[in-house]
């Protein structure tokens, strides 16, 4: 029997493309996320109409308030409370990191326990403490699992320009690669002191992106780059 079976491989390759063509999976890859489970349309159904991005508030204080209270927030839908941005406004350096840990959860606060530590030791070795920076985060609360949706990010980061432009810092210091893909083009070219620049809703201002204290925590050995990378802070602090 053997030979009796003859297999044409091409034949049966193009079948199982044109099986998966007409499942839907018309490609390997794709530049966007895609939603297997949304529910399909109706026939002749208009598509929704896009939701227009809120109103920004004029002040700084108005911010906290809307960050706080506004239900078009996507942290109320998560169950944690939110953690509002601390510090003064026209600060030397504003601090932004992506969300809340868990410590930060529990202590109501950001950069709690081991974090807060070592970035009060990063700010002690360029001349700063908490007192005189500005600290806030993209996302005030944490939502479960720490993970966010790319809407809920794109919408963040339209805020976070928003938040700086009334915060008005001098500079500003990107914590987490998550934070910095957030909130800086990619490709976006760096000079040798580390330093780039942020655009906001009132402007530019220097910017400099380093490691997450948590993960300096667990990898020593990135704090080396890390302070090549705030040498810029400490030549601002003395300007």
């Amino acid at each position: 029997m053997r030979g009796a079976l003859q297999i044409d491989w091409t034949a049966a390759a193009d079948a199982y493309l044109a099986w998966w063509a007409q499942a839907g999976a018309d490609g390997a890859v794709s530049e966007r996320p895609v939603n297997w489970l949304r529910p399909v349309p109706a026939p002749g159904a208009k598509p929704a109409a896009a939701i227009p991005a809120p109103a920004m508030p004029s002040t700084l204080a108005a911010f906290h308030d809307w960050l706080a209270g506004d239900a078009t927030q996507p942290e109320r839908r998560w169950p944690a409370s939110p953690i509002l941005p601390a510090g003064p406004q026209a600060a030397p350096v504003m601090i932004v990191t992506d969300m809340p840990d868990p410590a930060d959860v529990s202590a109501n606060g950001l950069f709690a326990d081991r974090t807060g530590a070592l970035l009060d030791a990063m700010l002690r070795a360029i001349g700063m403490s908490r007192a005189d920076v500005y600290i806030a985060s993209l996302f005030t609360a944490r939502p479960p699992g720490g993970m966010v949706e790319a809407s809920d990010i794109d919408f963040a980061a339209r805020r976070m320009r928003a938040h700086v432009a009334l915060a008005a810092p001098r500079r500003l210091l990107l914590l987490g690669d998550r934070t910095s893909r957030a909130l800086l083009p990619p490709g976006a070219s760096e000079e040798a002191d580390g330093l780039r620049f942020f655009n906001h809703d009132g402007g530019t201002l220097p910017v400099i992106a380093t490691f997450h204290p948590r993960l300096l925590l667990t990898q020593p050995a990135a704090k080396a780059e890390c302070w090549r990378v705030l040498q810029s802070l400490i030549e601002e602090s003395r300007s």
